[in-house]
């Protein structure tokens, strides 16, 4: 990889890792639910009117809006609202790897291959370890929006999987027109569960904090971290670009101790050791000799 690339996936990274603490700050003046109508309008508008719908049916466009736009967002925002620390919900959400398998498994019909079967338990240690051993900072609810929001993320990639198989989408109109799909019902969701006084008063009491805050979840998050990553995975191949992933929670974990002081517990960071452990043998074990499948003699 040039070191013009390295650098470019180095902001991803950055970017990407910054997002759990942005959407802390953007929480505190903004309801979870309103603040994901925000995030997509911004996502939509005006590029909706710059780029043409992708070339597949609407309900394919409506089942990948669904789940990795409404569905993410909707449970990652109110876990992060009822209790879940920025940081751990970078390193949860990376479940979406072990939903991703599961759902594969079911829909697609893939088989689990043996390293499999070593990064599942390895990774599921680590979750229980981080939801049953903290020390307040961190409430159940919260842990299990979380991953709620990661089970959406892995249906979503299965769903885009299935639409890359059948049809060409390119990913700016996937983005565009696919964040199209959850703004009315995240409004008609917040109208239900914040109320029209609870949105009504957020929106005219908004401060700048809170506009940098749906400004950088909408511009920076969304279309410059999923561009420059598209960009690199079409320049390299998908098992050079996919590791760096990884390096994602680790960027959220100290920019949340950093900047919102949380302090996760010794037994809660050797949880998230291991899921990481669990997520770099799923990446990497089908290269190694001892975890491939053996020959018969």
């Amino acid at each position: 990889m040039h070191i013009k690339d390295k650098c470019l996936a180095a902001l991803v990274i950055l970017c990407w890792g910054l997002n759990f603490v942005v959407i802390k700050w953007g929480l505190e003046g903004i309801p979870p639910l309103l603040l994901g109508a925000l995030r997509f309008i911004g996502v939509v508008f005006p590029a909706i009117l710059l780029v043409p719908r992708p070339a597949l049916p609407w309900r394919w466009l409506l089942a990948y809006g669904s789940s990795i736009s409404l569905g993410q967002f909707a449970f990652l925002f109110c876990a992060m609202k009822f209790g879940m620390p920025a940081g751990m919900a970078s390193l949860v959400l990376q479940s979406q790897v072990l939903f991703t398998l599961l759902f594969a498994m079911f829909w697609l019909g893939e088989r689990w291959q043996p390293h499999h079967w070593v990064a599942l338990p390895l990774a599921g240690a680590g979750l229980y370890l981080i939801a049953t051993q903290g020390a307040g900072n961190l409430t159940l609810l919260g842990f299990a929006l979380t991953l709620c929001a990661a089970a959406c993320w892995g249906l979503g990639n299965v769903i885009n999987r299935q639409i890359g198989l059948r049809y060409q989408a390119a990913l700016p109109s996937l983005i565009a027109w696919g964040g199209l799909v959850p703004i009315v019902p995240f409004l008609a969701l917040s109208w239900l569960f914040e109320g029209p006084e609870r949105i009504t008063s957020s929106l005219h009491h908004i401060s700048w904090q809170g506009v940098l805050c749906v400004l950088y979840l909408s511009l920076i998050a969304t279309w410059l971290g999923y561009g420059l990553w598209g960009r690199l995975l079409m320049r390299y191949p998908v098992a050079q670009v996919a590791p760096l992933s990884l390096l994602v929670p680790c960027v959220g974990m100290v920019a949340a101790a950093l900047l919102l002081d949380e302090h996760p517990t010794s037994l809660q960071w050797l949880g998230s050791a291991l899921v990481l452990l669990g997520f770099v043998v799923h990446l990497l074990g089908g290269r190694l000799r001892w975890l491939r499948p053996q020959p018969t003699p």
